[in-house]
């Protein structure tokens, strides 16, 4: 199979998912000796035209997990804005260190619906959106090699794979059912509702350059007064880290609750895992 160009998508808040799928693309076209081209699809803008790739083209896909799925509100686009025909594609979730959970089934399951052909699939720890603490200084140099090891397995395979061939999908759980979404708990072990929960400006130290509203990914913070958030908010913190002057931040209590118990239960550092198919025979790393 020989592939004409590589393309790298993403949906990418706070940039974490960005500089994984990027770093993959490159890694995967090295071999292929082909071009990349970046399509960041994270802002209301990008989400208005359909994408159509052909049986010669390859695309490496990310989004974040978001309690334990991919991005419930992203998901309707990725379902709908995205086709392939026979097109090679590596799947990749980022995870704040806790758990990829049903995520990377997800992603791979939609993406072998709507005609492409998922050959590996990747979880990348990252740090988490909701605390530097956790995921610390991820991805490392450990997941960048289990990155590359995905990337130059999955070049093998569309080297190997004859021109209108499309063996079996990677593989990454026994089942194709979906389980449900990650349930959030409290400090105290009780559940955390914080669904309702918008960021909350310092008015005191804003200086009013609308960033905050520029980044949102769902177009939710008002542009004229950036303390409003009359949209839907998925707390993917982009806001937050990315306010030049750092006066956004959250002060729900179920959700900060919610933060301190990941940080008590979930120090440890996770592992990232990679998923490669070898013409059906699928091993995991």
């Amino acid at each position: 199979m020989k592939i004409q160009r590589v393309h790298a998508l993403w949906f990418s808040p706070v940039g974490h998912t960005k500089e994984v799928v990027t770093r993959a693309a490159r890694l995967l076209a090295e071999p292929l000796s082909c071009a990349v081209e970046e399509d960041d699809f994270t802002l209301p803008a990008a989400r208005t035209e359909k994408r159509v790739f052909a049986a010669d083209e390859a695309v490496v896909f990310g989004v974040p997990t978001y309690a334990g799925r991919v991005p419930n509100k992203l998901l309707p686009f990725v379902q709908t804005l995205f086709e392939g025909n026979g097109t090679p594609a590596i799947a990749v979730v980022t995870f704040g260190n806790r758990s990829y959970d049903e995520s990377l089934k997800e992603l791979c399951l939609e993406l072998n619906t709507h005609g492409f052909w998922t050959l590996a699939a990747g979880a990348f720890v990252c740090e988490h959106v909701m605390s530097e603490g956790l995921g610390a200084g991820r991805p490392d140099e450990a997941d960048m090699e289990k990155l590359r090891e995905m990337t130059l397995a999955a070049a093998k395979v569309m080297r190997d794979t004859k021109d209108g061939e499309v063996p079996p999908p990677v593989r990454v759980s026994d089942s194709e059912e979906v389980g449900p979404y990650y349930r959030p708990l409290e400090e105290n072990g009780e559940a955390a509702n914080f669904l309702k929960a918008k960021p909350v400006t310092d008015l005191a130290g804003c200086i009013h350059c609308g960033v905050c509203a520029e980044v949102c990914p769902f177009g939710s913070i008002d542009p004229g007064d950036v303390s409003q958030t009359p949209g839907i908010c998925v707390k993917c913190h982009a806001c937050v880290r990315k306010c030049p002057v750092s006066v956004k931040f959250f002060d729900d209590p179920s959700l900060r609750s919610h933060i301190k118990m990941l940080e008590r239960e979930f120090a440890r550092p996770a592992q990232s895992k990679i998923f490669v198919c070898d013409h059906g025979n699928d091993s995991a790393r």
